[in-house]
C-alpha cells in the first residue's frame, strides 16, 4: 500500500471492469486492514464510460510513497473454526451468495475436487439479486427488503460465504449500503469448506 502511494488520511475509491464485482472484495479487504474511508464506485468502469467521463491509458502515474497504518478489524472476517462454532448459534446468520443450484448441490462446483452442497443451516442469497440490470448495486430500500427476505436485518451477526470469498463481499457491501456495516465474510468460503471432508454439509432444498 505504501509503495502504491496509499496512505493514512486518503479516501480510497475502488472500481472494477464489470460494475460491482471484484471491487467489493477489495473494499472489504481494505476494511479488514482497518481503513474506514474506502468506497466502491457504483457501476464501476462500465457506468463511467456510459456517462462519457474522462479516461486515460498508458502506465499509471507513479505516486509518492505514503505512510499506511494497518489495524486488522477482526470483526469483519471469519475462518473455518469461527463458522463451525456458529452452526448452532441462534444469534448468527450464515448466508451463501452462490447460485441456488450450487447451494442445493444440484449443480457442480466450478473448482475440481469440491463436494456439492452448503454449510448446514445457511440460507441462500445469490449475489446477482443485489445487482441492478445496469451493473450498479441496488438502492438502500430495495436492498433492505431483499436482505430481510434472507433473514438479515442487522439484529444478528451475519457471516457471508460463497465460492471463494469474492461474491460474499458483495453481500457485505450490500449490507453496508443498507445500513448494516458489520457483515463478516468467511474468507475460505466453499473452496475451503467443500474441500474438507471432515466438515458437515447439507444438500437439497433448504427447509
Amino acid at each position: 500500500m505504501r509503495k502504491m502511494g496509499i496512505g493514512d488520511g486518503i479516501r480510497i475509491v475502488v472500481y472494477d471492469a464489470v460494475g460491482v464485482y471484484s471491487a467489493a472484495r477489495v473494499w472489504w479487504t481494505f476494511r479488514v486492514m482497518g481503513v474506514k474511508d474506502v468506497v466502491v464506485l457504483n457501476g464501476g468502469l462500465p457506468k463511467w464510460k456510459r456517462e462519457g467521463r474522462p479516461l486515460e491509458d498508458g502506465p499509471p502515474r507513479r505516486r509518492t510513497e505514503k505512510h499506511f497504518s494497518a489495524r486488522r478489524n477482526a470483526n469483519l472476517v471469519r475462518d473455518k473454526a469461527d463458522v463451525l462454532s456458529a452452526l448452532n448459534n441462534a444469534s448468527t446468520t450464515i448466508v451463501d451468495a452462490r447460485p441456488l443450484g450450487r447451494f442445493e448441490g444440484r449443480e457442480p462446483e466450478p473448482r475440481p475436487g469440491l463436494r456439492g452442497g452448503r454449510i448446514p443451516g445457511s440460507c441462500n442469497l445469490s449475489y446477482d439479486r443485489l445487482i441492478a440490470e445496469d451493473g450498479t448495486i441496488k438502492g438502500k430500500d430495495e436492498l433492505r427488503r431483499i436482505l430481510a427476505e434472507a433473514g438479515i436485518d442487522g439484529s444478528r451477526t451475519t457471516i457471508a460465504t460463497c465460492g471463494s470469498g469474492i461474491t460474499a463481499s458483495i453481500v457485505a457491501l450490500a449490507m453496508a449500503v443498507a445500513g448494516f456495516p458489520n457483515g463478516a465474510v468467511y474468507d475460505g468460503s466453499w473452496a475451503e469448506w467443500g474441500g474438507d471432508e471432515t466438515l458437515p454439509i447439507e444438500t437439497g432444498p433448504a427447509s
